[in-house]
């Protein structure tokens, strides 16, 4: 995994466990899609047929083919619209405890989320952002990082702040 794709995660995934997505029926589903399902409010009709394994059951169609959850991919909307990533990362700032300026800082950005904000890390953020300048100006570079960073976000479905996507 991508040090891009460890901050979207870190922002994102935030999002999705704090919304589980449910079902019509009130059954909650996995947020990440896979597995099994995590909660039931709602009784089934559905008629059980065995699957093989003692003592275990599975509900059964009209095709003899069992049904499952629909799938949810990870996503940054839900119902409600796209994730707010300047709340996401103000609500990480203020759980970190320093004070962090992720607004204007790649590297305070980076450890709002937990992350390392080495030079190393933010050379290899810099790769995938597809940085052309000089990697050993950082402050160029951290300056590209923290713009580029939130425009991509923002592509990703993040609902990112006009002001810092000039």
């Amino acid at each position: 995994m991508g040090i891009f794709d460890k901050i979207k995660d870190a922002i994102f995934g935030h999002h999705d466990k704090a919304a589980a997505p449910a079902s019509p029926t009130g059954t909650t589903i996995n947020p990440a899609g896979t597995g099994p399902v995590i909660a039931s409010t709602a009784p089934s009709s559905a008629p059980m047929a065995p699957t093989g394994t003692a003592g275990t059951t599975a509900p059964s169609t009209t095709s003899g083919t069992p049904t499952a959850a629909p799938s949810q991919a990870p996503s940054a909307t839900t119902a409600s619209g796209p994730v707010d990533v300047a709340a996401m990362l103000d609500k990480a700032v203020a759980a970190n405890g320093q004070k962090l300026d992720w607004r204007h800082s790649i590297v305070d950005l980076m450890k709002a989320l937990g992350m390392e904000a080495s030079l190393s890390e933010r050379k290899e953020l810099a790769q995938e952002l597809h940085y052309t300048g000089d990697a050993n100006d950082s402050g160029k570079m951290n300056m590209f990082l923290h713009k580029a960073l939130l425009q991509k976000l923002s592509e990703n479905g993040g609902k990112v702040p006009a002001e810092l996507l000039d």
